[in-house]
C-alpha cells in the first residue's frame, strides 16, 4: 500500500446512540455521498496518539458539547479520540440550516435563479466550516480542504440529529 493510500479515511460512521429523525431527502443525499466521497477520496492523518498507519476509521460523534472524533486503524483498535467544543461552530450551522431551509423550498417553488444563489451560499458556508475545521484541529489530525468540507457535511447532519433530540 502506498503511503498517500493509507493517510485516508476508508470509513465514517455517525453515532447512532443519536435519534435518527427523517432528514430530508436533500439532507439524506449530502450526507450519504459525503461518505462515500470520503472512503474514496480523502487525505486523512492523525497527528495525536498511536497512529500505525491507515486507512482509519472515524466515527463522529457529539458527547456533551463536543464534537468527537473516535479514530480507529484498519483492524478497528483505537488510534485516538479528539474532542472539539461546538461553539465556534455554531453560527455556522444555524445560517447553514436557513440555507438549506431555503432551498428546499426554493426547488418546491421550482425557483431555478433562487436555487442558484442559495447554492452559490452554501458553498460559501461549507468553504467557512472547512476552514474553521482545519483550524480547530491543526497540529491533532491532518486533513485536506476537500476532506474538511465533506466532514463539516456530517457535523451537520449530527447537529440536526441533536436539535432533534
Amino acid at each position: 500500500m502506498t503511503q498517500a493510500a493509507a493517510m485516508r479515511l476508508a470509513g465514517v460512521e455517525l453515532d447512532d446512540d443519536l435519534p435518527s429523525p427523517r432528514l430530508p431527502p436533500f439532507i439524506e443525499a449530502d450526507r450519504q455521498q459525503a461518505i462515500a466521497d470520503l472512503a474514496v477520496d480523502s487525505h486523512f492523518v492523525p497527528l495525536l496518539g498511536n497512529p500505525s498507519g491507515g486507512p482509519y476509521g472515524l466515527k463522529l460523534s457529539i458527547r456533551d458539547g463536543r464534537l468527537v472524533f473516535d479514530i480507529r486503524d484498519a483492524s478497528g483498535a483505537p488510534v485516538t479520540a479528539v474532542g472539539l467544543v461546538l461553539g465556534p461552530f455554531r453560527r455556522l450551522m444555524k445560517d447553514y440550516e436557513l440555507l438549506v431551509d431555503s432551498h428546499i423550498l426554493a426547488v418546491e417553488e421550482g425557483r431555478e435563479q433562487r436555487i442558484q444563489a442559495i447554492d452559490m451560499g452554501r458553498r460559501g458556508l461549507h468553504n467557512e466550516g472547512a476552514a474553521l475545521m482545519r483550524t480547530r484541529l491543526d497540529g491533532k489530525i491532518e486533513m485536506d480542504f476537500d476532506t474538511a468540507r465533506r466532514l463539516f457535511t456530517l457535523v451537520f447532519v449530527l447537529h440536526q440529529r441533536v436539535s432533534a433530540r
